[in-house]
């Protein structure tokens, strides 16, 4: 595994294991899985509604919990200061946990102007202790220079949809002037074209990988922060095996040259949904 030092000085498995899209209990058998294959850092979220599958698989896996690193999230009709303290502490009551390694707010969602109030309630969970990190997912630049602006407590991490057809550039380049990793969510295109990619394809060959590793390898040495999800065990442990080869600058250059700006998700700005 490599890890990553957050800019508070935590640091952070750079693979780990994400739940997004999956029900309570197969949630439960899949983080018990990846836990076996040797992922520590697991992210889920309020609005998966797993939580409490993560936190029994967390239980039963024998894992001491200061090994593991676990994120979640405050979904967007929590926010506003009281609301997020109290989303908090419902997280913590579903994971069965004491403390939350890493608190992430999930939307700036623009049209409620309501993430401010919501990060400097995180700010009063990192001071006391109960967060260990906190960060956002999905900000854009003009939400993060605000951010930065009015808050106190700097976010270790942004995770956002990134992939080859949605490389982030210009994001990257702005959260890396400001010590704030990027952290990728789908990095796998959903499984989609980006897998089935002439280019990776090729490169996948030329390595003896699969194209996904091949993938997870380009996000890794592309110093982001990956959360890969699967349900299946021999994917869950195939997406784990990737710290054994290297792309060379030639291989990276080739799948940098696949950004098309091509979003699977909402474009941030204009994701309002509560």
């Amino acid at each position: 595994m490599n890890y990553v030092t957050l800019n508070n000085g935590l640091k952070m498995p750079q693979l780990g294991f994400g739940v997004w899209q999956v029900e309570d209990d197969a949630a439960e058998a899949a983080v018990s899985k990846a836990l076996e294959a040797g992922y520590t850092s697991i992210d889920t979220a309020m609005i998966y509604k797993n939580e409490k599958g993560v936190g029994r698989a967390i239980r039963q896996s024998g894992v001491p919990r200061e090994q593991l690193f676990i994120t979640t999230k405050v979904w967007n009709s929590d926010q506003g200061y009281d609301n997020t303290l109290r989303a908090f502490d419902e997280s913590l009551e579903r994971l069965e946990l004491d403390y939350i390694d890493l608190y992430l707010v999930h939307w700036p969602t623009p049209q409620y102007d309501q993430y401010i109030d919501t990060y400097k309630a995180m700010e009063k969970l990192y001071r006391e202790g109960r967060a260990k990190a906190i960060g956002v997912c999905n900000f854009e630049i003009e939400h993060l220079e605000r951010l930065l602006n009015e808050c106190e407590v700097k976010p270790v991490l942004n995770q956002v949809e990134c992939h080859p057809y949605l490389a982030q550039n210009e994001l990257k380049e702005f959260c890396g002037k400001h010590d704030i990793f990027v952290e990728a969510w789908s990095p796998l295109d959903q499984g989609g074209d980006v897998l089935k990619d002439e280019a990776i394809v090729k490169i996948a060959e030329a390595t003896g990988k699969t194209p996904a590793q091949v993938v997870l390898r380009w996000h890794l040495q592309s110093n982001s922060i990956v959360i890969p999800k699967s349900v299946t065990p021999s994917r869950i442990e195939e997406n784990f095996n990737v710290f054994d080869f290297e792309l060379t600058a030639n291989q990276m250059e080739q799948i940098n040259q696949l950004d098309c700006d091509r979003r699977k998700g909402p474009k941030p700005s204009e994701m309002n949904v509560r």
